[in-house]
């Protein structure tokens, strides 16, 4: 017998046909014998509903009231599966997250985890009771209700699997699994059997969205046993797992991009020490997330260019808090462009392996694609190219790293 966390999205409950759907396949595992936890996500759509008659009834609304607000999405949902799965003969019971209780920070729309007490719904499950929990959300400080963001749902399920020592956490989804590149752009994308924590922490964070990064975070930290699945089709999925988990590691386990890239080049900026900080000091404090920088060399001794990256979101906002301190900074002038995409190779194979960087450079260069930025990290190499050349890229290089399947 072992113990599973079940997770469904907003598209995997999006109507009531599909959380009677979702039932269904909670009672298989339950008749295999299984003991089951299930945490959903808001049905499709009612979240955005909740989020927007906040923004309705006040544009600068209390966090705290919103959270209480948002919550409610992830509630019915819950109920709603619990009665579908009653209705098949099963004991089941719903459980918000206050209930349970999983005990947050305060910091409201965006909380994180601080402990999950799971001993009654342990002692529910070992009496073969069905737990369905809500996602997204816990209990702040001061008994109030928070929620945890982007990927809340996903972060909740990895958390409870981890607070009930679970053997594994069914993540159900749209797709049927990781890839090893967008299939939707590269036909010849093959789904991979397993993937280490780094590379799928790693895939997140540069624009794979089957997971969040906060719950491979999580998942990497307490050594949960992940596997993607699909919600609409019979299919195996992917396990993301520890390294040593997987015999055949390959040497590229995907080629990821992210669209959401702005590029900022500072012309002429003085080189001297401090600068940095002076430039990258502000940008935190106003919230401006940077990621790729490169900075020329200075010929002269006196200035150089600085170019960094940030999310599209934020372009506006880093323009402003450079300009306001252009006094302080000592910039000629300030070039923005968010006409870029960064595409990024990821493999654990990379840290055995001489030349991965050589032939993305060689291979985008044969199709005529300039490299503007470029990033490295253990595992991972990013580069920033025009937009347009996204699609081809792509595809070059999935054939290049033999990542094409037969």
């Amino acid at each position: 017998m072992a113990r599973i966390v079940m997770k469904f999205g907003g598209t995997s409950v999006g109507d009531i046909d599909r959380i009677k759907n979702v039932a269904r396949r909670v009672k298989r595992e339950v008749e295999a014998g299984n003991q089951v936890a299930v945490v959903v996500s808001a049905m499709s759509g009612v979240t955005n509903q909740l989020v927007d008659w906040c923004k309705q009834m006040a544009p600068l609304h209390d966090q705290r009231e919103y959270d209480a607000v948002v919550a409610t999405g992830e509630q019915v949902t819950s109920g709603l599966l619990a009665i579908g799965l009653q209705e098949l003969g099963l004991d089941a019971r719903s459980w918000s997250g206050w209930q349970v209780p999983i005990r947050t920070d305060d910091v409201h729309g965006k909380a994180r985890i601080d402990s999950i007490d799971t001993s009654e719904m342990i002692a529910g499950m070992e009496r073969g009771q069905v737990a369905v929990v809500a996602g997204f959300q816990g209990i702040a400080p001061g008994n109030r209700v928070a929620t945890l963001g982007r990927g809340g749902s996903d972060t909740s399920a990895v958390a409870l699997a981890a607070a009930l020592h679970a053997d594994r956490c069914d993540i159900y989804t749209d797709v049927d699994g990781v890839y090893t590149t967008d299939p939707r752009i590269v036909t010849k994308a093959k789904k991979l059997d397993k993937i280490t924590y780094e590379e799928m922490l790693e895939l997140a964070s540069v624009g794979a969205k089957v997971l969040q990064t906060r719950s491979v975070e999580m998942a990497m930290k307490h050594h949960v046993r992940v596997q993607v699945l699909s919600s609409f089709e019979d299919k195996p999925g992917t396990l993301v797992c520890d390294e040593d988990e997987i015999v055949e590691k390959e040497l590229l386990s995907g080629i990821a991009y992210s669209r959401d890239e702005a590029k900022i080049t500072l012309v002429k900026v003085a080189d001297r020490p401090g600068v940095a900080a002076a430039i990258f000091g502000p940008l935190a404090d106003n919230a401006v997330n940077v990621d790729m920088i490169v900075q020329n060399v200075s010929e002269d001794g006196k200035s150089t260019d600085l170019t960094f990256t940030v999310g599209k979101a934020d372009l506006e906002r880093a323009k402003k808090v450079i300009e306001d301190n252009k006094a302080t900074l000592a910039y000629e002038g300030l070039i923005a462009d968010s006409n870029v995409v960064k595409v990024s190779v990821i493999g654990v194979g990379m840290r055995s392996h001489a030349g991965i960087a050589q032939k993305m450079f060689q291979t985008l260069a044969a199709e005529g694609i300039n490299i503007q930025v470029i990033s490295t990290s253990e595992i991972k190499i990013s580069v920033l190219i025009e937009e347009k050349y996204t699609e081809l890229a792509l595809r070059a290089l999935h054939t290049a790293y033999g990542l094409d399947a037969a």
